[in-house]
């Protein structure tokens, strides 16, 4: 099983890893796309304006710029622990025991604008890019990724549990992935996106699929396997999943 996690903006500053080497990064196949995005952060970090204006920051935001540019040189950490934010709080790997840790290194990677897939040990560096940044003089990172990732991630072999924001699947579909939606049902039966809570819910997800000792192989088994854990699961036959919650 894999586990397909979108990134957050925020990243820890931490690491003392060797500095970034792309071909000992998994999934070599995206190799190429990964090395000229690099190269283009790096150069359009030299241009603050023009930086700001394609990542979408403002001046106060420049520790970012600073990141990009130094994304050659300075210090990695595994991905699973790069990236912070709500659902990577509630994920907590770093209060996994060590089998349960060994499982989720194996299960999990992180559906990444820049690296395109970073599987959980991959070491990598802090950076700055969004699946809807533009980079001047190169196409859009959906047409990078696109032609390579989707490839990539349909020939894993496994049963894949897509948890990406639309803005990241979009860079690449995975055919046959299963999905995870998270609805709020009001006490009339109407139900509603959720939208504040939902990186804490699928967080609970994530965390649910990288320790178990179970190895599901369908939409069917992923249901039962998250309903035993005492969620509201519903399945309509296909590969999407609607995890139901009360409203507040």
């Amino acid at each position: 099983m894999l586990v397909l996690l979108p990134p957050s903006e925020t990243k820890s500053p931490d690491g003392d890893g060797a500095p970034l080497d792309l071909a000992a990064l998994a999934t070599p196949e995206l190799t190429g796309v990964r090395v000229t995005l690099v190269d283009a952060l790096v150069r359009l970090a030299a241009d603050p304006p023009a930086a700001r204006a394609a990542l979408g920051l403002s001046p106060g935001q420049d520790v970012e710029l600073a990141r990009n540019a130094a994304l050659c040189t300075s210090p990695t950490t595994p991905a699973i622990e790069r990236y912070t934010g709500v659902l990577y709080d509630v994920l907590g790997v770093r209060s996994m025991t060590r089998a349960q840790r060994a499982r989720a290194d194996r299960r999990l990677a992180v559906g990444s604008a820049l690296f395109g897939l970073a599987r959980a040990t991959d070491p990598i560096p802090a950076y700055r890019l969004s699946a809807g940044s533009a980079l001047p003089g190169l196409p859009t990172l959906r047409a990078l990724w696109r032609p390579v990732l989707g490839p990539a991630l349909t020939a894993a072999g496994e049963l894949v549990v897509d948890l990406r924001s639309g803005s990241y699947q979009a860079l690449a579909p995975v055919r046959g992935a299963v999905t995870v939606d998270v609805r709020s049902e009001r006490p009339d039966g109407t139900r509603t996106v959720v939208s504040h809570a939902n990186k804490s819910h699928k967080g609970r997800v994530a965390r649910l699929l990288a320790t178990t000792t179970a190895e599901p192989d369908s939409a069917v088994r992923l249901r039962t396997l998250l309903r035993r854990a005492g969620l509201h699961v519903e399945h309509d036959g296909g590969t999407a999943l609607t995890l139901v919650l009360p409203a507040a």
